[in-house]
């Protein structure tokens, strides 16, 4: 069967991995007779613009992003509660998301396979609605402490480029750092506490691997909200690394609650999901059940 196959391409993620893993799947598709839609556009906006547009007219069966989260992340604002499945090609330096759904990471010809013959698989989104009515969606985790913070840092640099500027910005962060207060709101408990790090997770990890609510599920129906409660900076460097195996969650200061719905409050604190710059606090999330269909 002839596929008509939206593709949008992040040329520059992953050191340009994004481009050529990106072009290398699209050739592969074209010679297996599928027609490949072009719908990168000169920046992120223009593409979402141009794949919207394709969508609502109905002229692409399968939407594909090639890059990393920010891609996935894109990609899947574009396909919550559609028709139309998403494929992965997973070419960015993180890659969390399609990790973590078990898809092949920056290889053309298995992530072509998933994409012509791959399972339609429902997984859970969060949604949110922010102060300008819009809704936006994340599906892996919402950061929203000193991860939260080192991101804002980082992303306000043009210099240095790549990881350096996140490392930089979390050894300018850590000296002034201190807990945040901070009003959650579980499916309408209230819990008002200090915290170094809250995370919501529709999955389990981010970052490239840090696994920081590693009970979460794509298709459990709820999120995992982790709270990192007040510890002194030096205590604090020695539980963060534990996040990449999912060890931090041991530590007596870290709490995991389950819910359907979130509300966030602190002052001065930008979101990011998917590794994206989301929204500013407050910020409230619900999980939407089956909400997106991915191919895997």
């Amino acid at each position: 069967m002839t596929l008509r196959i939206g593709m949008v391409i992040n040329p520059t993620s992953g050191k340009n991995t994004g481009g050529r893993i990106g072009t290398e799947a699209a050739t592969l598709l074209r010679a297996r007779s599928h027609e490949i839609v072009d719908l990168s556009g000169m920046d992120a906006d223009s593409a979402k613009g141009r794949a919207r547009e394709a969508l609502a007219q109905g002229r692409i069966d399968r939407l594909v992003v090639s890059g990393g989260d920010g891609m996935v992340h894109l990609g899947l604002n574009l396909c919550a509660q559609t028709d139309v499945p998403l494929g992965i090609i997973a070419a960015g330096t993180g890659n969390d998301i399609a990790r973590e759904l078990g898809l092949p990471v920056r290889n053309a010809i298995e992530a072509v396979e998933r994409i012509e013959r791959g399972t339609a698989r429902r997984v859970d989104l969060a949604r949110s609605v922010i102060g300008d009515g819009s809704t936006i969606w994340f599906g892996g985790v919402l950061a929203a402490g000193f991860d939260a913070v080192v991101n804002e840092r980082a992303n306000g640099w043009r210099w240095p480029k790549g990881q350096m500027r996140y490392t930089l910005a979390i050894l300018r962060e850590l000296p002034v750092f201190r807990a945040i207060p901070y009003v959650l709101t579980l499916d309408g408990e209230r819990i008002e506490t200090e915290a170094m790090l809250v995370a919501v997770g529709n999955g389990p990890a981010y970052g490239g691997g840090m696994k920081v609510v590693p009970g979460a599920k794509f298709d459990d129906g709820l999120l995992d909200v982790l709270v990192l409660s007040r510890i002194s900076t030096p205590e604090f460097l020695r539980v963060f690394p534990k996040v990449f195996s999912g060890a931090h969650v041991d530590h007596p200061a870290v709490t995991i609650h389950r819910a359907h719905r979130v509300h966030l409050e602190a002052t001065g604190i930008v979101g990011y999901a998917d590794g994206e710059r989301f929204a500013p606090l407050p910020l409230s999330c619900e999980v939407v059940p089956g909400a997106l269909t991915v191919l895997t």
